[in-house]
Order: C-alpha cells, then structure tokens, then sequence
C-alpha cells in the first residue's frame, strides 16, 4: 500500500469512526482541523494525531498532508471541499457530496482545473458484497434485472433543533437517508430517466418519509423509501428474470446476501469477511482513492464524479416534486 497521510476535517461522530477505521487498517492521519482549536485537541488527543488545527484553512494547508476527508454537515461540503482543492489536497467528500447538483458541478469543475482527485464518501459502492454482486450480475446469473427496491428507514431524534430536522443544515430524510438507496439504484441499473417523488413533511418544513419511483432505460424500476421517524428492515433485493438478491438488513452496511432462483433454491449465501481488525468498513472508501491517486486516475469507476454530480441531480429532481427547498436556494 502506498503510503498517503490523512487530513480529517471536522471532529463529529462520522470523523471519528472513520479515523478508527483508518487508523485500524494502518493508515496514517497526521492531522485534524475544526472550527475550535479545542475540540481540534480533544480530537487529536483521542486518536493520538500529531497535529490539531483550530480551523479549516490551516488544516487544508498542512504540508503533512495528502488526501484532505470532509466530515462536516454537507450545506459546508462545497465549501470545505473547494478549500482543501485551492490547497492542492485529493479531497474525498462525505455523502451527499454537496446540498445540491450545482454545488457538485462547481467542486468537479475546480478537481479538474487543479488535477486533484475527489471522490464522495459513499462506502457502500467500495464494499466487498457490492462488489460480488457486481460480479454475479455481469456473469448474468440473475438474468434480465428488472427492479431494485430499497429502503433506509430510521428512527432519528425528533428534537427539532437537531440538524436533522433543520432545514438550514440541510436536514430530512432525503439528502441524509435517501442518499444511500438513491446511489444503490443508480449503481445496479443506471441514472433514472423518469422520476416520481412523494413526501410528508415535519412541522419544521423537512421531508419526514419519502418515497421515490424511477424508471431507468428499458422500462426497469427503482423502488426506494427513506424516513427519518419509523425504523424499517432496512434491506434491499435486486431482481431478475433467472434469479434475485436479496441483501441482509443495514444492507449498506459490510453485509450478506443470499442469490435466490424462481423456485427459491438457493444458488449462492455470501457471508461478508470479518476485517479482523475491528473496522467498520470505512476503510475501503479510502483504499479506493489511494488506489486512484497512486495509478494516475483521475477519478473511480466505481464512482466517477460525473455521476456523483448526476445523483445530486437526482436529488435535486426529487426535491422539487416534494417542495423541498433550502434556504439560499
């Protein structure tokens, strides 16, 4: 593995359990940068990180530092992430990659004007079980797939001061939950060619539960459902005409699954591999840009920053049928 130091912007939860997981799978984090200097130094004592910058600017222009994570809430993602480019850093950007499809086209315009390589934090598409179902549809064992459906149900605080629940941090179930089935759809069958999005609202003008029809080139259909109050089972199945999957709950989580024919024998039961280091999986995300920074790339087939963009398009689509708007938009 080629050896790349780690710059961790932000110093809330999702910071923290991906510098565990970096640190887990012997990666180096050399700094850290938040909006206090204090909670940069409770951070950098936590995980024992060399340095601690109490802001985002002086992080970004840390010369100890390569790939530049952006773990803020994702109104700042742009912004974060167009600091840490002007500084000359690779950026992998935590999901969904911006607030909104313009925002996405900005920071994809400025990664190719200054040849760094940025890449959303969507883990589930680095994961060892997508990548086996990857290989078992291209063998075209489940035959013509026809439909995905897909749900990230969840019970969330309902305290209306929390980001989630926040329109001026972006909050609801859509950007926050949706992301993940949203991106799986696009993944498995491509971007959608016709949209269809329902919503409730929270008193607070959030969307509490939303539900999204696609259809994708060749009639194939997208089921997905995302809220922010109700726990689902949190599972997904892809199927087709010789065979389905069907993926174990937290599908987007390291999982298993199991391939089912028509007259439900089963044809394969994958079992995801233990780490054995105690890393959630965040660390395949990181795996993967090191990968294309180190050949040359510039950019992940695995999600190209094209289609990062298009799915903020997606989600943009999805919000105007719901009449979700943020302020400043």
């Amino acid at each position: 593995m080629t050896s790349f130091r780690w710059g961790v912007l932000g110093s809330g939860g999702i910071a923290a359990t991906f510098t565990r997981d970096l640190q887990l799978t012997g990666r180096e984090v050399t700094a850290v940068g938040s909006r206090s200097q204090g909670s940069a130094d409770a951070f950098a004592e936590r995980f024992g990180i060399g340095a601690a910058h109490g802001s985002y600017e002086a992080l970004v222009s840390d010369p100890e530092v390569d790939i530049v994570y952006i773990a803020t809430p994702h109104p700042y993602h742009a912004e974060n992430a167009l600091l840490a480019i002007a500084a000359g850093k690779h950026v992998l950007v935590e999901k969904p990659f911006t607030l909104n499809a313009a925002e996405a086209e900005q920071v994809a315009v400025a990664a190719a004007e200054a040849g760094v390589v940025v890449l959303e934090a969507m883990w589930t598409r680095f994961l060892p079980h997508m990548a086996r179902i990857r290989e078992i549809i291209a063998a075209g064992t489940l035959g013509d797939v026809r439909t995905v459906i897909a749900d990230h149900d969840q019970k969330l605080p309902s305290d209306p001061n929390h980001r989630l629940n926040d329109p001026a941090l972006g909050g609801g179930s859509l950007l926050d939950l949706g992301i993940y089935p949203v991106s799986f759809a696009v993944d498995i069958l491509g971007l959608p060619e016709r949209i269809i999005a329902h919503a409730t609202l929270t008193a607070t003008g959030v969307d509490r539960q939303t539900a999204l029809i696609f259809e994708h080139d060749g009639g194939r259909q997208s089921l997905l459902h995302c809220a922010l109050d109700t726990r689902g089972p949190v599972t997904a199945s892809i199927m087709g005409t010789e065979a389905r999957i069907e993926i174990d709950s937290w599908w987007y989580n390291p999982t298993s699954f199991t391939v089912i024919a028509p007259d439900d024998t089963v044809l394969e039961r994958y079992e995801t591999p233990d780490s054995g280091v105690g890393a959630r999986g965040m660390d395949f995300q990181a795996a993967e840009i090191e990968r294309v920074i180190a050949a040359g790339e510039s950019e992940s087939p695995l999600l190209p920053l094209s289609q990062t963009v298009a799915i903020m398009g997606v989600l943009d689509a999805a919000r105007e049928q719901i009449g979700l708007r943020y302020p400043g938009e």
